[in-house]
């Protein structure tokens, strides 16, 4: 009787988890529809003809122009901060064990 018991419950655990997955597949697909529909918009969005007539539409307020190589710098140009040591204050703290040496 236990055993029947057994089966009876991990057949309807196992049917429950089916359906659950059934589910989760179901939303997958519909995000991933979703997210197709955004990616056309996006393109669509960013066609470079749509962009440029909004610039030229808007160019009295934006001042927008064209990129040119001067804009761009180096990576020698780039101020890195210097890494800040601090102080040995105790001799200890750098010297290495005699066995070490």
């Amino acid at each position: 009787m236990a055993l029947a018991f057994w089966a009876y419950h991990v057949n309807y655990d196992t049917q429950d988890r089916v359906d659950t997955l059934r589910d989760l597949n179901r939303e997958i697909s519909s995000l991933n529809e979703g997210l197709t529909v955004l990616n056309a918009e996006w393109a669509y969005l960013n066609r470079p003809k749509r962009l440029r007539e909004l610039v030229n539409l808007n160019f009295g307020a934006l001042k927008l122009l064209p990129m040119t190589p001067e804009q761009f710098g180096t990576v020698a140009e780039i101020a890195y901060p210097t890494p800040q040591m601090k102080p040995i204050s105790d001799p200890i703290e750098v010297s290495a064990p005699k066995e070490d040496r």
